[in-house]
């Protein structure tokens, strides 16, 4: 089965993720790289949305089943590539000249919640599904550069908050702190509605590209100097 699949309707990309919960491995990392790169080269595309069939799960984050039993069997050079990988994905969001927009349509956990933060624009339904940074339960530190590129999306405050409870939040309360562009009654109309805000931007690659590198000039650097480093050390667990 393919784990991510990109598809052009009309002028947007749907990279939709297609692995059950969706969990993030090497595997993953690659594949979502590949939608990006197949998308980008589309250039009638003008905005991407990522999505998920799953009835429950837009991305419950790391496959920490595969994460430690890479970890158990010495395979450090997988866990590397894995970690730098999704970094690249994240940066690749960062970077591409179009806007990319998370249709959450269920549990958006950990690495998730860094996808859809990651992203540009956000919607979630509301009827399943929560957002939330598990790290603090589960003794793994946000990389520099994760912090730095969520405080994007969410105020600081309310970071604080959720990822020193770890703690489960609704569509409707990140909504009220608009971090959301919509918080809608099921997976169809979140999708829908997501795909209707893409379909109104037609901006220049040039311009929009050039924004968003100037937007996060600084977070890339602190994924460049930072990140690398504490990854290729393996310092990935407290």
């Amino acid at each position: 089965m393919t784990v991510v699949t990109c598809e052009v309707q009309g002028s947007v990309a749907v990279i939709t993720m297609d692995n059950g919960e969706n969990q993030q491995d090497l595997a993953f990392a690659q594949a979502m790289m590949a939608a990006l790169d197949a998308a980008e080269a589309d250039k009638g595309v003008k905005a991407i949305v990522i999505t998920s069939p799953h009835e429950k799960s837009w991305s419950t984050g790391v496959n920490l089943g595969w994460l430690m039993a890479a970890m158990n069997e010495g395979r450090h050079d997988d866990v590397k590539a894995f970690m730098l990988g999704m970094n690249d994905v994240f940066a690749r969001l960062l970077t591409i000249p179009v806007p990319v927009i998370a249709a959450m349509t269920g549990h958006a956990f950990g690495n998730g919640a860094m996808l859809a933060c990651a992203c540009d624009f956000r919607f979630m339904r509301t009827d399943r599904g929560y957002f939330c940074f598990p790290e603090v339960d589960v003794s793994i530190p946000l990389l520099p550069g994760m912090i730095a590129f969520v405080e994007k999306a969410i105020p600081h405050y309310r970071l604080n908050d959720f990822v020193l409870t770890g703690r489960r939040i609704t569509a409707e309360e990140l909504a009220a702190e608009k971090i959301l562009e919509g918080a809608l009654p099921s997976a169809d109309e979140t999708f829908k509605a997501a795909m209707e805000f893409a379909g109104t931007f037609k901006k220049a690659r040039g311009i929009f590209g050039e924004l968003k590198q100037r937007f996060h000039k600084d977070v890339l650097e602190v994924m460049e100097n930072e990140d690398a480093p504490l990854i290729n050390a393996m310092k990935l667990m407290a």
